[in-house]
């Protein structure tokens, strides 16, 4: 059986659903620090110049986008995996850092929409529901509530 989004070793069928990064946090603190060094350098001859006003405003622009940084930073990493293993089906969210997990018994677990929906795709059963299909196109998400849904029926 061949899958769009899943990797498939032996029994075991994985989904790793991340965001669209184009830069990596490692490398936005690389640019951030270069930034930096430039706009000090400037703000520094001009301060040289007698215009004094003009360092305050570069570390309040610094500390601005240095902020903005750090958000997009903390969220770079955000994803989702789903693992089909054995008889459970495992649910992990990752937002900001934080790790939620959800295991349902295979047998059980049901999956929703139905195609033609681009809502999130609600996984749920023995009582719980989580959604998932954040970080897949819209369009796409009906492809991979189908394809969750047949490897929970292969044996």
């Amino acid at each position: 059986m061949v899958f769009r989004f899943a990797t498939v070793q032996g029994q075991n069928v994985d989904w790793l659903l991340r965001r669209n990064c184009a830069v990596s946090p490692k490398q936005l603190a690389w640019f951030y620090m270069s930034m930096c060094a430039v706009s000090m350098v400037i703000a520094t001859a001009f301060w040289f110049q007698g215009a004094t006003l003009v360092m305050p405003f570069a570390w309040l622009e610094l500390l601005a986008v240095g902020g903005c940084f750090l958000v997009y930073a903390r969220h770079a990493s955000d994803g989702e995996a789903i693992h089909l293993r054995d008889h459970h089906l495992v649910v992990e969210l990752e937002n900001a850092g934080k790790l939620e997990r959800f295991e349902f018994r295979r047998e059980w677990v049901r999956v929703e929409p139905k195609t033609g929906d681009n809502s999130l795709i609600e996984v749920y059963g023995q009582g719980r529901s989580v959604q998932v299909g954040r970080y897949v196109r819209p369009e796409l998400r009906p492809v991979l509530a189908k394809e969750i849904r047949m490897a929970l029926r292969m044996a």
